[in-house]
């Protein structure tokens, strides 16, 4: 099979394309034929050894967290899925191994695919939908009566979590370009702020929830826009961020806090039944093949995307 490797941390020329043995699935796993997989900027952050703590430094490694296909073989434990299954695939962090055009998969990171949507839009639901969607409300503590804004509303996270917080009822400000207005208003954002105009860290308004999707800027910047008991959430868990930010939330009530998603099947239902009922949409800006890897993660890093960028593996 194809797959995406590298041999050691760098920069894209370590990432490449190479024949490797078809993985068999272990008792607990099944294993996925990949239609599409899903570029995060945790693996670009991978690839450069950011993350060299959780990922070691075995190589060669196969890049990709992320993916969504068709089951083709089911180890001997696994209950729930059968051959032909259309499912989103989540290797995770670890174990990796998704930019391939066959993966194996514990059964318990499988779930079904949304019905209404294609195997690109599928496969972005594990990271980017669930950060979405674990950040507002298991971190923000979302209401319907909450003011939330979400800075990068117009990337693969941003996206999400303007649908997600109007499901909740929130009043949604949304940070973006001026060029990406457009787009995060379609998605159900309340107010717009560009931010090559406007600086949201200066303004007289208040939020109970900071959602800063693309973690550019600090809690010292955004706490002076936060409610008395707001809370602000970034997607970069960086070990001195962490602790510089929860030093000075802890002189108030408002609070900095950083996700590390989780994906689960309870939350994995919830977007599958938002997103069949049509109040989710998937936005993905560029597919590339996977023999364009590097330009696909070159894409993904320069923070330029409008939702999502997403490898096309197979055809279905």
């Amino acid at each position: 099979m194809k797959a995406v490797v590298f041999n050691k941390y760098g920069g894209n020329e370590v990432v490449e394309l190479k024949e490797l043995q078809k993985p068999e699935p272990g008792p607990g796993d099944v294993l996925i034929r990949v239609y599409a997989a899903s570029i995060n900027p945790v693996d670009w952050k991978i690839r450069s050894g950011s993350a060299k703590i959780l990922t070691g430094f075995s190589f060669p490694r196969i890049l990709g967290s992320e993916c969504s296909g068709e089951i083709i073989e089911t180890g001997r434990d696994a209950k729930v899925f059968m051959k032909g299954d259309k499912v989103i695939g989540f290797p995770g962090i670890r174990r990796l191994s998704a930019f391939a055009e066959y993966v194996s998969v514990s059964e318990k990171s499988t779930w079904p695919k949304p019905g209404n949507i294609g195997f690109e839009e599928a496969s972005t639901i594990p990271v980017a939908g669930l950060t979405a969607l674990q950040s507002l409300r298991n971190l923000g503590h979302i209401s319907g009566t909450g003011r939330v804004l979400i800075n990068g509303a117009s990337g693969g996270v941003g996206t999400f979590a303007v649908q997600i917080a109007k499901i909740f009822g929130a009043r949604v400000t949304a940070v973006c370009s001026g060029s990406n207005a457009e787009l995060v208003q379609d998605l159900g954002a309340d107010y717009i702020i560009d931010y090559t105009r406007q600086d949201f860290t200066k303004s007289d308004e208040h939020y109970d929830i900071v959602f800063d999707t693309v973690s550019k800027r600090s809690f010292a910047e955004c706490k002076k826009v936060l409610t008395p008991k707001g809370v602000y959430i970034n997607t970069l868990p960086v070990a001195s961020i962490l602790v510089r930010q929860y030093l000075i939330g802890f002189l108030s009530q408002k609070k900095a806090r950083s996700i590390m998603v989780r994906p689960n099947t309870s939350d994995m239902e919830w977007m599958k039944t938002q997103i069949e009922a049509g109040r989710i949409r998937v936005i993905i800006d560029r597919v590339y093949p996977l023999d364009q890897i590097r330009e696909a993660l070159a894409y993904s890093e320069s923070g330029r995307a409008k939702g999502k960028v997403v490898l096309k593996v197979f055809n279905a």
